[in-house]
């Protein structure tokens, strides 16, 4: 029986009984990476009437998804490379997710772009942007956001006070949208298990089952158990991303895709450092620069270099820093300085290798493959445009099987949490009322939830010390750390502090003022003894310690062997498994 939307638990329970049905039947699919993308595969053949599963080798949206400019949008350098098909696919998709699918976790943003060139920029960026906005109208839907505008000087500074006034002679504000990247992934999936999907973190695959030249299935390794396991499947679909090669390589033969990875980097500074009521965007010599606002802080990025060293852990170096504080600065009338960053954070593009020997000029387009029988390959793509990518996976796993397969329906699914958000949201006053919380605090729970606060505030009806927020991140409650673990999938500290929430990259001291008390609240539900509790904390401090010493480094190879130094969390069994 298909469980009520919106109550799919991703349990330390639920792993286990997902685990046990992958090895227990052959499923119609199999999907190798729980990235935005495998997410996406997942939902899509769930919604279609398939049996899945979804492994995935370290936490959920871990890599690229959870590393990103946290953007829903069309891409307006996509516009001026005259790539109209690629801007209104994305700027469909922006408008399914802000007004359908995700109302509660994606929301409109403006972005102010200075114009700096008298004469002929104005018309030029107001052309394309009148485009923009066309293209977002296309297939009948509406935008989800506001028109452009332009601005004076004088205006474009009333409500961008940090600008610095002769760094530009005017502006143009247009609307995109923004996410929580890592949370989507975590509720896509939650919205897949509701639909039947069996779905475990923490699984590695480590080869293929094969009758001849077909694949049949895949060999796992279960890194919290040390155990491994078959599961067989009639289709196996590669989704992982800046690994697409390495997975080609496990399966044998000759790809027909090659990814090439791109390093971002962003930085993250508290929102009283840039006085503006609007996120800014900014030319640069290769690409382009965003400051977006996110909750009490700024997230100010990305550089766009090529990346050969360790794809688990790309790490930032002072030269990145450096690059995103020279440019910004260009256009702020008090500068920022290393000092004003609380966090840093890196991450792979996925891009399909060209021709180009600039990363910044490959494609952000997707490719999907079947290179040998059983095997489906999909790669490249932006995060906008995932359910896309998705949807084209799923009809070749379609093509491969047997059966007849209906149409995807994932432009009409809403994710876990959207259905009743509205409704809730305009009775935020009164659920503040009955929960003893404060309206803001309802307001940051909606935003995260949706329709699931419930279950949150379930959590805090049955011990209201969960009320309370975490000392020294207060923005997030220490209920929110608990349902990480009994709801959301989280097996570990990082997993809370760098993805179900962002404390992380939210405070200066990187999370390493509440890594005592979020371990603490995990460990009931996660059966933690006490020797397990000090092993997370040790190594969540030496990653923090790991990344702060690599942003020191000039180099990327300098960085990267200091980032190394930290090695990932090596799970024990629960004692009542042991």
């Amino acid at each position: 029986m298909t469980a009520r939307m919106g109550t799919a638990r991703l349990g330390p329970a639920e792993r286990t009984a997902a685990l046990t049905q992958m090895g227990a039947q052959e499923l119609d699919v199999v999907v190798i990476g729980g990235g935005v993308v495998g997410a996406g595969v997942a939902l899509d053949a769930a919604t279609r009437g398939l049996s899945v599963g979804l492994l995935e080798a370290r936490d959920f949206a871990s890599g690229t998804s959870s590393r990103s400019s946290k953007l829903i949008h069309g891409g307006l350098r996509y516009l001026e490379q005259l790539n109209f098909d690629l801007v209104r696919e994305a700027l469909r998709e922006r408008a399914l997710l802000l007004q359908r699918i995700a109302p509660h976790l994606v929301r409109p943003v403006p972005f102010l772009l200075p114009l700096t060139h008298v004469g002929w920029e104005r018309p030029y960026v107001g052309a394309g942007l009148v485009m923009y906005d066309s293209l977002g109208f296309s297939f009948g839907s509406t935008r989800g956001v506001p028109g452009h505008r332009h601005l004076s000087r004088g205006r474009a500074l009333r409500i961008a006070p940090s600008l610095r006034r002769a760094a530009f002679s005017g502006a143009v504000q247009y609307w995109d949208a923004q996410v929580d990247d890592a949370r989507y992934v975590m509720t896509m999936l939650r919205t897949a298990s509701s639909y039947g999907a069996h779905v475990a973190s923490r699984a590695q695959v480590v080869g293929f089952l094969r009758e001849g030249e077909r694949v049949t299935g895949v060999r796992v390794r279960d890194l919290e158990a040390g155990t491994e396991m078959d599961v067989r499947a009639r289709q196996v679909v590669n989704a992982t991303g800046v690994w697409t090669d390495d997975i080609q390589e496990l399966v044998g033969g000759r790809g027909q895709m090659h990814v090439r990875a791109s390093k971002g980097i962003h930085l993250v500074v508290p929102r009283d450092r840039i006085h503006s009521l609007t996120g800014i965007i900014l030319r640069t010599e290769k690409s382009v620069l965003f400051v977006i606002p996110w909750g009490r802080h700024w997230i100010i990025g990305t550089t766009d270099t090529r990346w050969d060293l360790n794809r688990a852990h790309p790490a930032a170096s002072r030269s990145d820093i450096d690059y995103v504080l020279e440019h910004v600065n260009e256009v702020l009338s008090v500068p920022l300085t290393r000092d004003d960053v609380e966090g840093v954070y890196a991450g792979l593009r996925p891009l399909l290798s060209g021709e180009s020997e600039e990363t910044s000029k490959l494609s952000r387009e997707h490719m999907v493959a079947h290179p040998v029988p059983g095997l489906v390959m999909v790669a490249g793509g932006k995060y906008t445009t995932y359910r896309v990518m998705a949807q084209d996976a799923v009809d070749a796993v379609a093509h491969g099987l047997d059966q007849r397969v209906p149409p995807s329906c994932t432009d009409r699914i809403p994710l876990a949490g959207a259905e009743g958000y509205q409704a809730l949201w305009n009775s935020r006053q009164r659920l503040a009322q009955s929960s003893g919380l404060h309206v803001a605090r309802i307001e940051h729970l909606l935003q995260r939830y949706g329709s699931m606060i419930d279950e949150v505030l379930a959590l805090i009806e049955a011990d209201p010390s969960l009320a309370l927020p975490l000392a020294g991140a207060d923005d997030y409650l220490r209920a929110e750390i608990v349902y990480a673990a009994t709801h959301e999938g989280a097996r570990h500290l990082n997993d809370v502090l760098a993805r179900r929430t962002h404390i992380s990259i939210e405070t200066f001291h990187r999370g390493l003022g509440v890594v005592e008390e979020a371990a603490g609240l995990l460990a009931g539900p996660l059966e933690w003894d006490d020797e397990q509790v000090k092993r997370e904390v040790e190594y969540y401090t030496k990653r923090v310690e790991a990344e702060r010493l690599s942003q020191e480094q000039d180099t990327d190879q300098e960085a990267d062997a200091i980032r190394l130094g930290a090695p990932d969390v090596v799970p024990v069994a629960s004692p009542k498994n042991a």
